[in-house]
């Protein structure tokens, strides 16, 4: 018999009121007197289903619990790195930073991994597929998962600078306006100063830089190194105005088709219908990274075009041209003029680079079924 039945016993044969054993028991069915040990009881009937006034009873099942058990923090871990594994990309496993798109089993893949995935299949030739359950993938099959989105930019992200947490549909905000320690370069970086520090120690630099002190001649060295690039881009948009100014101008909208080479190791080109500018007959060709044997394994993605004129002409065709992107086109093109003279035996220019910013860009290309851009031609009277 334990020492809790001892005790009871014990204390039902004692008198009314008797506290030789530290409890007072009444009556069967009588309230407890509150005595040393009467809270520890209490809480032992409460478990076990006895009321307060004697009566024996089931738990109430809707009664709220006393006391939740609650996990280690080792073992449950963040809600935040548990969302982080939940809501990443499959491609590379890192929170989207801007779309978010799911195949139809509801797998999610960030913008630039999804354009990658379009890219790569297309170079291969192959049918792109969800790296997850191997389903078949494409701009018409899959769909923004808005939800993701939003959630995803409200989890917490560290700033890069103060290393503090914020919303990450804030983040750019305050790294870029309001973080005090975000890099900042000085107000005379015009007239040549290199310094880039915190913005807390801006103003302190600014108080002791040297360069506002410089004399005129060595302002003026600075000044000319930096004013380089501004004259290219200026000589740029001043022969485009110019080439503007010609009696036979002619443009149209392209559309590249991609292709493959009928060798043992087929490759990718791009090419488009024949299309008539300025009374003449023209077909535009494409190629992916010089027509490397295996583009798909090289990181960096160029293409390079080619203008050729189809039509017989009589005496020689002096042009320049330019190719732009097309309209409710999203890649970013940076306008190049080229210059050829065409004739019945140089009737192909040679391969030019595409003026696309980078590799991103070239991929959104490769992934778009066509590309479509817009080609300028202008041609030079003697």
């Amino acid at each position: 018999m334990s020492s809790m039945e001892e005790r009871m016993e014990l204390g039902v044969a004692a008198a009314p009121g008797s506290s030789s054993s530290g409890l007072g028991v009444g009556p069967v069915g009588g309230a407890l007197d509150a005595g040393p040990g009467s809270a520890g009881l209490a809480g032992i009937q409460e478990e076990s289903g006895v009321r307060r006034d004697g009566s024996v009873g089931e738990a109430d099942p809707d009664a709220p619990p006393k006391k939740r058990v609650r996990l280690q923090e080792g073992e449950a871990g963040k809600l935040e790195e548990r969302l982080y594994s939940v809501l990443c990309c499959t491609v590379c496993l890192d929170l989207p930073k801007a779309s978010v798109y799911q195949c139809t089993n509801g797998h999610l893949m960030c913008a630039g991994c999804f354009i990658h995935l379009l890219a790569d299949s297309r170079l291969k030739e192959e049918q792109a597929t969800c790296p997850n359950c191997r389903c078949e993938i494409s701009k018409s099959l899959c769909c923004r998962n808005l939800a993701v989105e939003k959630a995803v930019s409200e989890l917490p992200s560290e700033c890069s600078y103060c290393l503090k947490q914020f919303p990450r549909s804030g983040l750019d905000r305050h790294q870029t306006e309001e973080c005090q320690d975000r890099v900042t370069q000085c107000k005379y970086k015009r007239i040549g100063c290199p310094w880039q520090g915190p913005f807390h120690e801006l103003s302190a630099h600014e108080a002791e830089c040297c360069h506002p002190s410089k004399t005129g001649m060595e302002l003026m060295g600075i000044l000319d190194e930096m004013d380089q690039s501004h004259r290219r881009e200026l000589q740029l948009y001043n022969s485009i105005f110019s080439l503007l100014c010609f009696e036979k101008i002619g443009f149209t909208e392209v559309q590249f088709r991609p292709y493959r080479t009928d060798d043992f190791i087929t490759r990718l080109y791009y090419e488009t219908p024949r299309f008539t500018v300025l009374n003449q007959t023209w077909v535009l060709k494409a190629r992916v990274n010089d027509s490397e044997r295996n583009p798909n394994l090289s990181c960096k993605r160029t293409l390079a075009f080619q203008l050729i004129l189809k039509s017989k002409v009589n005496s020689a065709l002096e042009c320049s041209f330019l190719l732009l992107k097309g309209p409710y086109e999203d890649v970013k093109i940076k306008p190049v003029i080229q210059h050829h003279v065409f004739s019945n035996d140089a009737n192909e220019t040679e391969y030019a680079p595409l003026p696309i910013c980078d590799s991103v860009e070239c991929n959104k290309l490769l992934a778009a079924k066509n590309i479509n851009l817009r080609l300028f031609i202008f041609q030079i009277q003697k």
